[in-house]
């Protein structure tokens, strides 16, 4: 069998991507970004949350561009980033300002504000909504003045509505008793993994970037194996709350930083993850105690799932284990990035003509050598 090399350059390159296209819109139907911002809220987040960059309507176009394959998009949207000046930074964010749209504890049934349930499929029944074939803008429409009715007369009804409040953390309430430990302040500037590589032992800075860009699907599976399979005793959910921080960024003409002078330029939604974790410590003479620390999980818009784990991975990687892989945190923080994973799999589709002869060469001396020595016997 003969080996051709196979030709090609600019033009077919060009008919490559001419093609892309063409299967997109191949159908004469075109997404509309809006809808895509409206009505893909799910991926909206994870995109926005890999990419580390806030914005629904660029993550709309990314999706958009990539038609949907969320990996793809993340790539579009964390090269455009890269291009992008950075003007300002914002003040530090006390997410006990967050305001709650979501908030539930699974360790206890009455917190502080209560359990409010928010949007969540966590109560669905997890069937086919075939109804959703023949919905329609007036449908919606109706439905949503129904909505917003029945809405404004209960929060007529309610002496303080709970939505969309300021809510206390239901850890603090631990932390109280002297249960779980103190988070003091520190006050070196983070790590930034966007303009420095990731260096070994990784500050807990870079752990959380890492994690809170890492591939949703990945992180989630990590998580998993460290409770499946390495010894985690149950962790549990001290508190989970999706809802909108507020930004602010300094006054540009004021050096002194004052917090009255910043200048409040929009706010972000989040879901925010403290988790308990419990554990045995040994004290002296050998005898062992429970003890709970808590792992934490913070990204962008609601994303849960990613969040919890998060959370889990956080702890794990505290003990430093690297006997064990989700304890090693160069096998955790390298392997779930959704970039650097889908790129180095994707550049096997690049030609590697030189280094595969190279080895089909290897291979048939090899295969000469022992034909050779069998005829000699």
């Amino acid at each position: 069998m003969g080996y051709v090399a196979v030709k090609g350059g600019t033009a077919a390159i060009e008919e490559s991507l001419k093609r892309i296209r063409y299967e997109r819109v191949k159908q004469g139907k075109v997404l509309d970004i809006d809808m895509i911002e409206s009505g893909m809220r799910g991926l909206i987040d994870q995109v926005m949350s890999e990419s580390s960059l806030y914005g629904e309507t660029l993550a709309a176009v990314a999706v958009k561009q990539a038609e949907g394959n969320p990996e793809e998009a993340v790539f579009l949207l964390r090269a455009y980033r890269s291009t992008l000046p950075r003007k300002h930074y914002s003040r530090t964010v006390n997410s006990g300002e967050m305001l709650v749209e979501r908030r539930i504890s699974a360790s206890f049934k009455d917190i502080p504000g209560g359990q409010i349930l928010g949007a969540s499929t966590d109560y669905s029944h997890r069937l086919l909504d075939f109804e959703l074939i023949s919905e329609t803008e007036e449908s919606v429409k109706e439905w949503l003045e129904e909505f917003e009715r029945a809405g404004e007369e209960r929060f007529e009804r309610a002496e303080e509505a709970a939505f969309m409040t300021r809510l206390p953390k239901v850890l603090d309430y631990l932390r109280k008793e002297g249960l779980i430990a103190d988070c003091p302040d520190d006050p070196r500037e983070p790590d930034d993994v966007t303009r420095r590589s990731l260096t070994f032992p990784a500050s807990r800075s870079q752990k959380l970037q890492i994690l809170t860009r890492g591939q949703t699907g990945a992180v989630t599976s990590m998580a998993y194996a460290v409770i499946r399979g390495y010894g985690n005793l149950h962790p549990t959910v001290g508190e989970l709350r999706v809802g909108n921080l507020p930004i602010y960024v300094n006054n540009p003409l004021d050096s002194s930083g004052s917090e009255e002078d910043a200048y409040f330029i929009g706010d972000i939604k989040v879901t925010e993850v403290e988790m308990l974790m419990p554990s045995m410590v040994e004290k002296e003479k050998g005898r062992k105690e429970l003890e709970f620390a808590f792992g934490y999980g913070l990204c962008y818009g609601q994303n849960e799932t990613k969040a919890i784990a998060m959370s889990i991975l956080d702890k794990s990687l505290e003990r430093s284990d690297n006997s064990i892989p989700t304890q090693n945190e160069e096998f955790v923080l390298f392997h779930i990035d959704s970039v650097e994973s889908t790129g180095f799999i994707s550049h096997l589709k690049m030609p590697h003509y030189v280094t595969f002869q190279a080895k089909l060469n290897d291979v048939r001396k090899t295969k000469q050598t022992q034909t050779l020595a069998a005829e000699e016997v």
